[in-house]
């Protein structure tokens, strides 16, 4: 199974999908990535404001946050080898990032959630104050 890592700028959860003003964008990304785990593959997001000696312990990322600061981030990974920085990229290029065939039928039609991290983190969200 691939394995995708997202080295994500400080944000307020593990989506950035929460507050009054929701970027779009990330709700994008979010649901690109629900697609990518359903079909199979492995995604894990770190966040600089949650889990900071993460970013610190790789080399790759720790060398993108030194030349380009946090406008580098995030940082993707794909099986540890760096695909991306500095970009949400699209559900084609995470596809491509990973081996998989991107469905063109199936469009980001996510709706922005109401809650602060987003309808499935409710237990991230009982366990942390993320907004």
């Amino acid at each position: 199974m691939k394995t995708l890592t997202i080295y994500d700028p400080a944000m307020c959860c593990s989506t950035g999908i929460c507050g009054a003003e929701i970027d779009q964008k990330l709700v994008d990304f979010a649901a690109d990535l629900d697609w990518l785990k359903s079909v199979g593959v492995s995604v894990k997001r770190i966040n600089l404001s949650q889990e900071p000696a993460l970013f610190a312990e790789n080399e790759q990322v720790k060398t993108v946050l030194e030349k380009s600061g946090v406008e580098g981030l995030p940082v993707i990974l794909a099986d540890a080898e760096m695909q991306s920085f500095g970009q949400y990229p699209d559900r084609a290029k995470l596809a491509q990032m990973v081996g998989v065939k991107a469905d063109p039928v199936v469009a980001n039609t996510s709706e922005p959630s109401t809650g602060c991290c987003g309808q499935n983190d409710t237990a991230e969200k009982a366990s942390s104050d993320c907004c």
